[in-house]
């Protein structure tokens, strides 16, 4: 071996010790504070009120989570979040679908038109009390369609999607439309099967911030019965603070309003974090593979 094939090898073993020991940090970043939220939940009240604890606590307990499941309308309001995440990423991400396959197509009359009008809303908007005024006059106040019909639309998501849209192949539609399938067909059969890596992702980040979404109830809905389970938490960590202020003489109390929050912040995380690993297959390149000989 040459002394310029030394040289390579060891600039490149030198890189690669680089590159591992930058991602581990990375990840030991990432994961010692989530750990923490996790241990820090399930530790009794005496536990977290004197701390000093990273990785394991000197005294564990279930309080926390007692205190936040003791209401039994939490599960109402986590029905509430299942369906409207569920429904809501469903409808968006179909409805986004339909108008990134209509505009990806250059013959569509007045597409320039709509999409200035698009570009216009990404930069725009109402404001807050011309939308409270609009969903008011449309009778969804305190209705659980609040959560759905004005999240159908987002044209940041139907410019990822048309772009999207763009690159598959002239030829399958054309083959398609030999063999006689209209628009309807070759959008379900080909585009949207096509497209489940940029329609996951979509989906994903929909999906996160229709289950976080606490701020439409806030300004919408007053009824209780329609409230998620954001909603919900939010109202037990209020009541764990006032509860906490009243026993501040106490020097030993079960929970903490602290306790009750990591606790909250856990189970609110948790589903986002099962349904990742599911959606993760679809974040793939290279779908479109060997679908045309070209």
């Amino acid at each position: 071996m040459n002394r310029k094939a030394i040289r390579e090898d060891l600039n490149s073993r030198v890189f690669n010790a680089f590159n591992i020991t930058l991602l581990v940090i990375i990840t030991l970043v990432i994961i010692i504070p989530l750990w923490n939220v996790i241990i820090s939940s399930l530790s009794s009240g005496q536990a977290l009120a004197e701390g000093g604890f990273i990785f394991w606590s000197p005294e564990f307990s279930l309080e926390n989570y007692r205190a936040v499941f003791q209401d039994d309308s939490i599960w109402q309001a986590f029905f509430i979040s299942v369906s409207k995440t569920v429904l809501g990423v469903a409808t968006h991400v179909f409805f986004c679908a339909m108008i990134g396959y209509a505009l990806s197509k250059q013959n569509l009359r007045g597409r320039k038109l709509y999409v200035a009008m698009g570009v216009i809303t990404m930069f725009f908007s109402g404001g807050m009390i011309p939308i409270y005024l609009l969903i008011k006059s449309l009778g969804l106040l305190n209705t659980f369609w609040v959560y759905i019909i004005p999240a159908l639309f987002s044209y940041y998501d139907v410019v990822i999607l048309m772009n999207f849209f763009r690159n598959v192949p002239d030829a399958l539609e054309e083959s398609a439309k030999i063999d006689g399938a209209g628009e309807w067909r070759i959008f379900l059969k080909i585009f949207i099967p096509l497209s489940m890596p940029a329609m996951a992702t979509i989906a994903l980040f929909n999906g996160v911030g229709q289950w976080n979404d606490f701020l439409t109830t806030k300004l919408y809905i007053t009824d209780q019965a329609l409230y998620p389970l954001q909603m919900k938490l939010y109202e037990i960590i209020v009541q764990s603070q006032t509860q906490s202020m009243q026993n501040a003489s106490s020097a030993v109390i079960e929970t903490t309003t602290k306790g009750v929050q990591l606790a909250t912040i856990v189970i609110t995380t948790l589903p986002i974090v099962v349904i990742y690993p599911l959606l993760q297959r679809y974040f793939i390149s290279g779908i479109m593979m060997g679908a045309v000989k070209e």
